[in-house]
């Protein structure tokens, strides 16, 4: 199927998907406005860190200078493994190794690895990986136990049709889409919830309040 083709039938679902919202009643969360309806910037972040949050992911604010301290201050002296086009800057001083295409069974040996994004939504408290600079090939995101992505604020869109739209040009490409949302999690097993089967057991998002994105590629 063609990139075109692909976002295309994306697009067609959201549309579909999109409702009018209602009045929430006690206990309901309040809907997201219908994009095309501008909310302050700062709203549309704290939705995002507030429904990250609620799939059990650690939401963590910082500065861009507070970012390498942050990092290093998460991986607590796990070794990590950093993928293509990551800034140097922000894991300098670790004992950390680049990705040079290791197998599945030496990622294994690598505690956590850290990332970029392509997006992040607020509507869903999801994080979107094109894998491309500083987010790398699905298997880094998907065999460490322990994940840290980094996402500045400038990235959070507001609903998942703006992200959709956001992503276009990389689903074009035939780059793949990882969609986040919490630590990897099930209950197929005796219907008790059971994390890191997936996927990584634990997920860090740093939220940087820089006003611009990364340096990458």
């Amino acid at each position: 199927m063609s990139g075109e083709a692909r976002l295309e039938i994306l697009s067609r679902i959201y549309r579909a998907g999109a409702k009018q919202p209602v009045e929430p009643g006690e206990g309901e969360a309040v809907p997201t406005p219908l994009a095309g309806v501008p909310r302050p910037r700062m709203q549309i972040v704290e939705q995002f860190a507030e429904y990250a949050a609620e799939y059990r992911a650690q939401v963590r604010g910082c500065t861009e200078a507070e970012l390498p301290g942050t990092i290093a201050e998460l991986l607590a002296g796990e070794r990590a493994i950093l993928p293509p086009g990551l800034p140097p800057e922000w894991t300098r001083g670790g004992l950390h190794t680049p990705d040079s295409g290791q197998s599945h069974r030496e990622l294994s040996g690598f505690g956590a690895v850290v990332t970029g994004c392509a997006v992040a939504i607020a509507e869903t408290g999801t994080v979107v990986l094109d894998h491309g600079p500083a987010q790398g090939r699905r298997a880094l995101t998907l065999i460490p136990d322990h994940h840290i992505c980094v996402v500045y604020e400038s990235q959070v869109v507001d609903s998942m049709p703006q992200g959709v739209a956001a992503l276009g040009a990389s689903v074009r490409a035939g780059q793949p889409l990882t969609m986040i949302s919490g630590p990897s999690a099930t209950s197929d097993i005796e219907l008790s919830r059971v994390e890191g089967v997936h996927g990584p057991r634990r997920l860090d998002i740093v939220l940087v309040s820089s006003g611009g994105k990364p340096g990458m590629g």
